[in-house]
């Protein structure tokens, strides 16, 4: 198995996020500034950890998949909760349970940090991905995300 290393998060999550149907058709609304955006958020983890964290799940070889976690306080719940965003496993290891483990080892992490609840969210055009996130316990909120870049 290969180490884990910043070169394996930039490199899956630039082929994500510059392939992705469902990321690419709200990526404007996002403000997406390309490989420059990547680059500054790799580094915003690396020198704030405590901001969150880029997971990765590792074959026998290489990274067969990505997500990243960014942490949130909920005036709800009274606690921390985490965005999961940005996830992606390679496209020749789909289907044979790389995503599911990858989120089944992170709620074993979070839970061991505190963390209460994890938000993801999901592109209305993208029912292959709401039907494996509700077969790990997640739930619809009937709200729609909207973003606003300043």
């Amino acid at each position: 198995m290969t180490a884990p290393d910043v070169t394996d998060a930039f490199s899956m999550l630039s082929d994500f996020l510059g392939a992705d149907e469902h990321y690419l058709a709200s990526s404007a609304a996002y403000g997406d500034r390309g490989i420059q955006g990547l680059n500054d958020a790799l580094y915003l983890f690396l020198e704030h950890p405590n901001l969150g964290f880029v997971w990765m799940a590792y074959d026998e070889d290489e990274v067969a998949g990505v997500c990243v976690i960014c942490y949130a306080v909920s005036t709800s719940m009274g606690s921390l909760v985490a965005k999961l965003d940005d996830v992606s496993v390679k496209a020749e290891r789909r289907g044979q349970g790389v995503g599911t483990e990858l989120l089944i080892r992170l709620k074993e992490q979070l839970r061991k940090e505190a963390v209460s609840r994890i938000d993801v969210g999901v592109h209305l055009e993208n029912p292959e991905a709401r039907k494996f996130y509700e077969k790990l316990g997640f739930v619809a909120l009937n709200e729609e995300r909207l973003a606003c870049v300043i």
